[in-house]
This record gives structure tokens, C-alpha cells and sequence, in this order.
């Protein structure tokens, strides 16, 4: 079963090309009201406690360094296929032609998209740093595919988040507990040229600078339990 295209939005960038000149013009009324006033004087300086101490610890006192375990770094500098959730008991990994020994290329994702060229130019942009992925069938028509995104910075990592979320605007979708910001979608089903519909559901978050992308395929309905689970445990293996 072929994987529906995805969209790719750009409502959220024009809302923050918008936001931008909003701002930019409130600041120039504001500056012109500001101007218009007399003089405030300013209230004398003072300066609060120090947060942190004045002295380095005494040797013995200096807090534990975060084990392997504890440092998410440590875990997404390594081999990042490993993170990913391993397949269901049953399951047969998927021989698809844009997975590579558990790796993607920007071009391939990109290919998944209505506007592909858009895509990897965002990714470009983005400076996105390796896609880690996983594919596999289960019994009838039922498809999986995980997508992990490792980008440079984590403010990059949001952004395509953001977008992802945007994209999917059949509707606001349900909130991820426990992510901050991802949430998980069950859609209409995709029908084209009079063929069997497609049933999608897609869970989209971002962890430091990892975005995750999980989307299911079937020929019958999606419950929202299904992708609430698998991205919960995709959360964990991550967290």
C-alpha cells in the first residue's frame, strides 16, 4: 500500500511573516507616543541576590555529573536508530525504497510530500543533520513508519515541528501528554481514483533536536488509542 502524499504547510510561516510587520508597526506607533511625552526619571538601581554562588563549591560538594543514562545527549549523539520503538511481536519489517539500513536521506523524505522540493529546501535551511527511520507491515494492510529527525540546533528542531503540526489542518489534533508540544491526529480517509480508501493517523513531536514523525497506514479505521500509545512509548525511548 503506497503512502499517501503529506502537505506541506505554510500557514505558519505566513502567520509569522505577519506577526513580524504587526510588531514592527507597533513599535514605530509606540515609539511615536513615547516621544510625545514628557520625561519618567528612573527609579535607582539595585541588585538583587546572586542565583547561584559567589564561590566555586568546596571540593567533595560539587554536585554528581548526569550518568549515560540521564544525559539525553549522550543518547541522541550515539546510533540514533536505536531510539526508535522496536516492531510489535508479529511484525515484519518493511522492504521500502526510501529506507536505507535504518536511514533516510533528505531527498527520499522529501519525496513524501506534495511539494518536495520545498521540503528539502527547508531541510537545507534547517541544517538537518541525519533521519533516522523504521518501517514494518502487520497482518492485512496495516503500515508503520517512524521518523526520527536530528537536526543541529533544537530551535531548528522546533520549527519543523511547528510545521508539521501545521500541515495537518484537517484538524487541531489531539495534545501528546507529556511532550510539550506534539500531538496526534486519526484523518478522513484518503481516497483517490476510485480505489480502496486509505486510513492515516500521524503523531508529530520534537525532543531537544529530534523531531518525530510516526504515521500509520491501514485499509480499515484507526483508533486514537493505537497512536497515542505508540507515541507515548516513542516519547519514553526518548525522554
Amino acid at each position: 500500500m503506497a503512502r499517501p502524499r503529506r502537505r506541506w504547510g505554510r500557514t505558519a510561516l505566513l502567520i509569522a511573516a505577519a506577526a513580524v510587520i504587526g510588531v514592527s508597526a507597533g513599535t514605530a506607533v509606540g515609539y511615536k507616543i513615547q516621544a510625545d511625552r514628557p520625561p519618567t526619571p528612573l527609579p535607582p538601581l539595585n541588585q538583587p541576590g546572586l542565583a547561584y554562588p559567589a564561590k566555586p563549591l568546596p571540593k567533595g560538594e560539587e554536585p554528581a555529573p548526569l550518568t549515560a543514562a540521564e544525559d539525553r545527549r549522550v543518547k541522541t549523539d550515539g546510533d540514533l536508530r536505536k531510539l526508535i520503538v522496536p516492531k510489535p511481536k508479529g511484525a515484519v519489517d518493511q522492504d521500502a525504497w526510501w529506507l536505507r539500513n535504518g536511514w533516510e536521506d533528505a531527498p527520499s523524505y522529501a519525496r513524501g510530500y506534495f511539494r518536495p522540493a520545498d521540503v528539502f529546501e527547508d531541510l537545507v535551511q534547517r541544517d538537518l543533520r541525519r533521519i533516522a527511520a523504521a518501517a514494518w507491515d502487520q497482518d492485512g494492510d496495516k503500515e508503520t513508519h517512524i521518523e526520527l529527525l536530528q537536526f543541529r540546533s533544537g530551535g531548528y528542531a522546533i520549527t519543523h515541528a511547528e510545521q508539521l503540526r501545521d500541515e495537518n489542518f484537517e484538524g487541531d489534533g489531539t495534545p501528546l501528554k507529556g511532550s510539550g508540544n506534539g500531538r496526534y491526529y486519526v484523518f478522513p480517509p484518503y481516497e483517490e481514483n476510485g480505489e480502496a480508501p486509505v486510513y492515516h493517523a500521524r503523531a508529530v513531536f520534537q525532543r531537544g533536536d529530534i523531531v518525530v514523525d510516526i504515521n500509520i497506514y491501514d485499509s480499515e479505521r484507526i483508533g486514537q488509542a493505537e497512536i497515542r500509545s505508540l507515541a507515548e512509548r516513542q516519547l519514553e525511548r526518548l525522554s
